[in-house]
């Protein structure tokens, strides 16, 4: 029979360093014999404490206060004296709080279920009630979107290697034994399923591990390109709808706890160009709000071109932190919002906890010369000219919304669309194909996603953005001299054809503590081109320089 499901053990499997071996390293420190720790933790059999634990029967406080005496009495037993700093809360605390998730075994799972196969968590787990559970719950948080499903043995009151929780596993996958693979890195755990006739995998190398995975189903696993991260889908986020000033209200969607960040797209977008980040850093330990810009979506699309000045938007963006509740948050922007979150932390540094860029770079008013000056004398820029006249621009890119999403959002490989001498061709499409092929970055649900959007207000909106420049020129005058000295980001894409890497390159001059990511092979649209590296740099900033407010100026 065709194998058709695999399921995966957690501990030492998906997440590493298995509780054994952190064990024995607990042991070794504190000049314990070796594999002391870890006898005396499976001691007492299927009625000791740790079976108790692993069934649900009692929480992991009330397990370690039992086990301080289990230890204390194999101790005497065995003739070992233990340390006076020996401590079960201590030792089990630190191994339990140092697992991280097995990324090549995890990789190797998302790439069998995109082949087909159902995937699964069998875990010994227990009811975490420590200081420390945020711990687990957020490994655990991880994981379980990337699994069809995930057995716990604290929620059903039987643990391995009791042969009724692998009857349970087969129950669920509604599978036949011979039919699933199991991977677990104790080998008292195999043998029950491999009785049932379960194919089974001892795991204790990842590597080996997955040579074997390979073999037996026949599916390259080693070495693959990392899959695309989960995007969130609509229906599946929670929505918000905050009032602004009578009738404007801006949109946005939510997740996660922690520390406030704020995203903030461009144009022609939507919250959902950040469909691959949201997950991720809400999964990072963050409170993202990603918002429908104004004129987009389902916040307020207000006609009027002044609605869409920078000094507007900003405001706004302040009175959407209050009516939050929000002191301060991240506020990280792309395209324009790009621009957007720089003058955030030029204008209102108090509201921004940190600030990044995605593409976009901070360039400082010039009073000298005005940025229309500087966009009529460079050709890249012609399409922001094109757009100027309001009406003209609207006209072509409402006419067929599919066209429209499927001709601007390509990968840095396939563009087509050029946006020099657009006002001399006659508009930006003329020379693109009127059905235009779905690019790898997309799918059709997700074209359909942006052209159901559009159809609400249209681009009137998104094209005033690009309708203040001399007002907004004017505005950030006002800021001629001021430094950026908050946390601050700046990615740039490689291969975007408007906003060039090159334009960012003397940004330190007004942003000293600046820290960088560059990102290869990337067009303009980063976050759906490139997810993996983008959150990637994204996460590990925001955990260094966004998780605490500085308490000193970075002068």
């Amino acid at each position: 029979m065709v194998l058709r499901a695999v399921v995966f053990d957690l501990d030492g499997v998906l997440a590493l360093p298995s509780l054994f071996s952190a064990l024995d390293r607990a042991a070794e420190e504190l000049v314990l014999p070796s594999g002391f720790l870890n006898k005396a933790f499976n001691k007492e059999g299927l009625g000791g404490s740790t079976v108790r634990l692993m069934k649900g029967e009692i929480t992991y406080c009330q397990w370690v206060s039992l086990m301080e005496g289990d230890y204390r009495k194999y101790s005497e037993e065995s003739g070992i004296c233990l340390p006076k700093n020996f401590s079960v809360s201590q030792i089990f605390g630190k191994a339990l709080s140092a697992k991280e998730i097995n990324r090549p075994m995890l990789q190797a799972a998302l790439t069998l279920r995109k082949k087909g196969f159902t995937t699964g968590i069998l875990t010994n787990n227990y009811l975490d009630d420590s200081t420390r559970r945020g711990h687990l719950a957020q490994l655990m948080g991880e994981l379980r979107p990337h699994f069809d499903f995930l057995i716990e043995s604290c929620r059903i009151g039987m643990a391995k290697p009791d042969p009724q929780i692998y009857r349970f596993m087969l129950d669920t996958l509604k599978a036949s034994p011979n039919e699933v693979v199991f991977l677990d890195d104790v080998g008292a755990n195999l043998k029950p399923a491999r009785d049932l006739g379960v194919v089974t995998i001892l795991a204790r190398n990842t590597s080996t591990a997955l040579q074997e995975l390979e073999k037996v189903t026949r599916m390259q696993l080693l070495e693959t390109a990392a899959p695309l991260p989960t995007p969130c889908k609509p229906s599946d986020m929670s929505h918000g709808y905050v009032p602004i000033k009578p009738g404007v209200h801006l949109h946005f969607v939510e997740l996660g706890s922690g520390p406030a960040v704020c995203l903030c797209h461009g144009f022609p977008e939507s919250w959902f160009s950040w469909r691959y980040q949201i997950p991720a850093l809400a999964q990072a330990g963050f409170r993202v709000l990603a918002v429908d810009m104004k004129g987009y979506g389902e916040s307020s699309a207000p006609p009027e071109i002044e609605e869409y000045s920078m000094e507007v938007l900003c405001k706004d963006m302040v009175t959407f932190l209050d009516k939050l509740g929000i002191s301060q948050a991240v506020f990280i922007g792309h395209d324009w919002g790009g621009m957007l979150v720089w003058n955030m932390a030029l204008f209102y540094p108090e509201r921004v906890r940190a600030v990044a860029s995605l593409n976009t770079p901070f360039i400082p008013a010039n009073p000298k010369v005005s940025t229309m000056e500087a966009i009529k004398a460079n050709p890249i820029f012609d399409y922001q000219l094109y757009f100027q006249e309001p009406g003209v621009a609207e006209a072509e890119l409402e006419q067929n919304l599919n066209r429209t999403f499927k001709a601007l959002f390509r990968a840095s490989d396939e563009v087509f669309l050029n946006t020099r001498n657009v006002r001399e061709a006659g508009g930006l499409f003329v020379r693109t194909p009127e059905n235009p092929s779905l690019s790898k970055l997309m799918t059709e649900e997700d074209i359909q996603f942006y052209v159901e959007q559009f159809k609400k207000s249209g681009f009137r909106g998104p094209l005033n953005w690009y309708r203040n420049i001399d007002k907004n020129w004017k505005w950030s005058c006002k800021s001629v001299g001021r430094k950026i000295l908050i946390p601050a980001l700046m990615v740039v894409a490689e291969k975007d054809k408007v906003l060039l890497p090159e334009m960012t390159k003397h940004m330190e001059d007004w942003i000293p503590n600046l820290k960088r990511g560059y990102i290869k092979d990337c067009g303009h649209w980063t976050q759906i081109e490139k997810p993996n590296e983008l959150n990637q740099i994204l996460t590990e900033w925001l955990k260094t320089d966004a998780r605490d407010p500085p308490l000193v100026s970075m002068l």
